[in-house]
């Protein structure tokens, strides 16, 4: 009878012993493959950030080829310097942990995208210079860069979406709120996006 009683108590061990285990590989599989998704999350703010810099490099040529030719736009060339310097120091040491982050950096973004179309419509004025080579070029470039940072968004967006269903799938939610991952926010379009923009001739 006591061969069997311990016979049982080491089957209940084994038992609870591989269960232990088995929980333990299960949150560790959660934990690694959150770590990866919260890396790829990394990896596509990296992109963006690329991507606006681009944007930001390419301003002092384009201004520089504009002041050439309208040399009195100084008010317009002034506010797309300081929306530029604006979003230069508006920045994250990583992907924006919440909502916020990600809404001031998209304040100062928006800031210099309509300095930069100040810039565009002192151009329209200028018919010489929107003949020139170089302009041409530059403005090619920044509707590429435009271009681009749609893109980058787009791809930060399916990387943080990712991240977040990984995060509040069970039993990865349990794992998540024990190690500090959080869900990551999403861009988002401005207030009026959805209505097109007023045409004037």
């Amino acid at each position: 009878m006591a061969i069997a009683t311990k016979g049982i108590l080491i089957g209940c061990g084994v038992l609870v012993l591989g269960a232990v285990l088995l929980l333990v590989v299960a949150g560790a599989g959660s934990y690694n493959r959150l770590v990866g998704l919260d890396e790829q999350v990394e990896s596509a703010w990296s992109q963006v950030e690329n991507v606006y810099q681009r944007r930001s490099d390419l301003i002092p040529n384009l201004v520089e080829t504009v002041k050439g030719a309208a040399e009195f736009e100084r008010d317009t060339f002034t506010a797309v310097t300081e929306a530029r310097s604006k979003a230069g120091q508006t920045t994250l040491s990583g992907a924006p942990e919440n909502a916020e982050q990600l809404r001031q950096f998209e304040q100062a973004q928006d800031q210099l995208s309509s300095a930069l179309s100040r810039l565009l419509v002192v151009v329209e004025r200028y018919p010489e210079l929107r003949a020139t080579e170089a302009f041409r070029d530059l403005q090619a470039q920044l509707e590429g860069t435009e271009n681009r940072i749609t893109v980058e968004r787009m791809r930060f967006n399916e990387a943080a979406r990712d991240y977040n269903t990984a995060r509040r799938r069970f039993p990865t939610v349990v794992i998540a709120g024990m190690m500090g991952f959080d869900d990551k926010p999403y861009f988002e379009a401005e207030a009026g996006a959805d209505q097109p923009p007023p045409v004037e001739f």
